[in-house]
């Protein structure tokens, strides 16, 4: 059994499953390099002492620490992690990469761990983590992804082995990314539109008659904008990962790149307004959307 884990990257992602290990008798460990930063620093370790794990002075530290080290940084910043973390682990751990970043990424720091005598294991997180938690579905590959889908899964997560290859599994997240970050971009794009020439409300009511299902005059056009407003950036990253997906497969990645500056685009009117997400909550598109285009909010 697990007893003991690092996380490279105490994020959302990093701190939610860190917190449930812990409930569950793991000994967690995690470095962020905003602990660095001292604007960031006191905010991170009251977020570690929350979550009962413990934060580690440097990098190396945490690497060395865990049995299993869980790579959960940006994705511009993936690669250079696992190739940093394989120089100072040892053969008897293993490194998780759970980062949103294309196969021949993966592929590439998997070269660099096999090297050095590190296993790997390719992780994809399928959902976003905060509702499902350890629950939230992930799909593995690698030549030990079996026993590590059965590890977790005897500690409640929702695991399952897609491949022994590396990249299979991201090559499933990311092309369904393409799907989920494009909806979020069309709908940010569609209903700002629409808001300026106050059809927002026809423009939903024929949408849901078109898809009654998905809740679009409900919750959903508020949840899909919110993932922009407070994730924009990090997801503008992935989309740059999911463009290489498919250009390394000589497929022309034209949405991906839109979706890219879709995504960055609204996080950067934003930060041009002094709007900052957690002063939004809660959240309501309508109330974004005229803030940003200077129409009262009603």
């Amino acid at each position: 059994m697990l007893t003991t884990l690092s996380l490279i990257g105490f994020g959302e992602a990093g701190a939610i499953f860190g917190e449930d290990l812990v409930a569950l008798g793991v000994t967690v460990y995690a470095y962020d390099r905003l602990q660095e930063n001292p604007s960031t620093r006191a905010a991170l370790y009251d977020k570690a002492r929350r979550c009962g794990v413990q934060l580690c002075d440097s990098f190396a530290q945490a690497v060395a620490l865990g049995d299993w080290v869980i790579s959960a940084v940006t994705a511009d910043a993936a690669l250079a992690v696992a190739q940093a973390a394989a120089a100072l682990m040892k053969p008897s751990q293993l490194f998780i990469d759970i980062n949103s970043v294309a196969p021949s990424t993966k592929r590439t720091a998997f070269a660099t761990m096999h090297s050095y005598g590190i296993g790997y294991i390719d992780a994809a997180v399928m959902a976003p983590v905060p509702p499902q938690r350890l629950k939230t579905p992930i799909l593995l590959g690698g030549e030990a992804a079996a026993l590590v889908a059965e590890q977790l899964a005897e500690l409640g997560m929702n695991v399952r082995r897609v491949a022994d290859e590396v990249g299979v599994a991201s090559a499933i997240k990311m092309c369904r990314s393409i799907m989920i970050k494009g909806l979020e971009a069309l709908t940010t794009e569609c209903l700002s539109t629409a808001r300026q020439y106050q059809a927002e409300r026809e423009v939903l009511a024929s949408l849901h008659q078109s898809f009654p299902h998905m809740g679009w005059e409900e919750a959903l056009p508020h949840y899909l904008i919110s993932r922009v407003a407070e994730h924009g950036r990090r997801r503008s990253e992935e989309m740059k990962e999911v463009a290489k997906t498919s250009r390394d497969m000589g497929v022309v990645p034209n949405m991906s790149l839109a979706i890219v500056n879709a995504q960055r685009g609204l996080v950067d009117a934003m930060n041009d307004a002094d709007l900052d997400y957690a002063t939004l909550e809660p959240f309501d598109w309508l109330r974004l959307i005229d803030t940003l285009y200077g129409r009262p909010f009603t």
